[in-house]
């Protein structure tokens, strides 16, 4: 019987990740700040270049974020029922 072993690689390459920039709208929640990201798209037929929002929840493991802050979020596996990304850092504090 053939054995089907997987070669024992030191460099695993993980799958590509999305990473995004956005501001911390809310901090209410214990571990966990919700980021608004803006993302610019062109209208197919007219293109002027519209700013769409979203909100996602983020994992922040030391309440370090807070409202206003510029942070630079990370796709991660999902955390909660609605958590699917973390903050990788803050990259400017609300003034």
């Amino acid at each position: 019987m053939a054995t089907t072993e997987q070669p024992k690689d030191e460099t695993v390459q993980r799958g590509y990740r999305k990473s995004r920039i956005g501001y911390v709208v809310s901090d209410k929640m214990e571990k966990t700040v919700v980021v608004e990201v803006e993302d610019r798209v062109k209208h197919p037929l007219y293109g002027k270049v519209l700013r769409k929002t979203s909100k996602v929840k983020a994992h922040d493991e030391q309440n370090a974020a807070g409202i206003g802050d510029r942070v630079l979020i990370a796709e991660t596996r999902p955390t909660s029922a609605t958590k699917r990304w973390r903050i990788v850092e803050i990259l400017e504090k609300a003034k």
